[in-house]
């Protein structure tokens, strides 16, 4: 099955979660898919993925709209947090319960970790299935028992419902001619085989959060009726699974641009977990933030700062 190819206006998003400042990268994605959609005479949009509870902050909310607004970027309709969608996503689990595709997952990381069967994929190892031939009334004792559990999706049995998948590509090219002039049209367009196989029997409900990155995201961009989808190389591998997700829950798919990722001068990829330049850090040095904006649009970079390796 194929995505529709219907001309669209069109509509791209920003979807940071507020567990730190942002950094480089943040507002370089950021540029580029409000420059993408404005180019394009269509909308951008702001979500906020604020369910893990765990490390998501308020504070952290406010340094997103701050940095974000000192870039000078600007975005359509109102913000969209995830935390004000809790009833949707349980909604989508009960569909997918109701069609055999998810079963209870018990296991631990370390459980994971330490099974020899266990594959690794894209993503890291691949759950071997443990819990995925449990019995229904070994299932239904532990929940009722209080004991902690995942909801995973049964790979197989999805997609011997939806058959092969594709997903658009369009082309994201890192130099020459202003990164945000990503053609919407067909031109530029490839269409990718979806191999959600490869991660296997993914969570998408996990024991400390409602809903995983998965599930949460292709439904909120198909509740903001996104058509293009901006972001990072690290997340190629799970464009696969939410075109199964779309498919599934009979959403609409959007045309993916998996752009390249940032490294510092250590070579590692900015991250928040590294302490990696954060805007704030910038602007408390007095950066002017309409030069700074202009050179990431222009794939120029702060010193120190530069495209990561494949």
């Amino acid at each position: 099955m194929t995505p529709s190819s219907t001309p669209q206006h069109m509509v791209t998003r920003f979807a940071p979660s507020p567990t730190g400042r942002l950094h480089v990268g943040h507002g370089w994605s950021a540029l580029l898919a409000e420059a993408i959609a404005r180019e394009n005479g269509g909308s951008f949009r702001l979500r906020i993925e604020d369910i893990d509870g765990t490390r998501s902050r308020p504070e952290h909310v406010a340094g997103i709209i701050e940095d974000l607004r000192w870039l000078g970027i600007a975005w359509d309709g109102e913000v969209i947090f995830q935390s004000d969608r809790l009833g949707q996503y349980e909604a989508a689990l009960d569909r997918l319960r109701g069609m055999d595709l998810l079963y209870p997952c018990f296991c631990t990381r370390a459980d994971i970790a330490a099974s020899t069967s266990a594959p690794h994929g894209p993503e890291g190892p691949v759950y071997p299935g443990t819990c995925r031939a449990l019995p229904l009334a070994e299932r239904d004792r532990r929940i009722a028992a209080g004991e902690p559990h995942a909801w995973r999706i049964d790979m197989s049995r999805a997609i011997a419902a939806t058959g092969q998948l594709y997903w658009k590509s369009t082309s994201f090219a890192p130099f020459g001619l202003s990164l945000s002039k990503v053609n919407p049209q067909a031109q530029s367009e490839r269409l990718i085989e979806a191999r959600p196989q490869t991660a296997g029997d993914v969570v998408l409900a996990r024991k400390d959060a409602p809903a995983s990155y998965h599930l949460s995201c292709t439904l909120d961009d198909a509740a903001m009726g996104v058509t293009h989808v901006l972001r990072g190389q690290d997340l190629f591998a799970a464009t696969h699974v939410h075109r199964l997700l779309q498919t599934l829950l009979n959403l609409p798919s959007p045309v993916y641009c998996h752009h390249p990722l940032l490294a510092g001068a250590d070579g590692k990829r900015l991250a928040k977990r590294d302490g990696s330049i954060a805007l704030a850090d910038l602007r408390a040095q007095g950066m002017d933030p309409v030069q700074l904006a202009a050179d990431l649009l222009a794939a120029r970079f702060p010193v120190g700062i530069s495209l990561a390796s494949a």
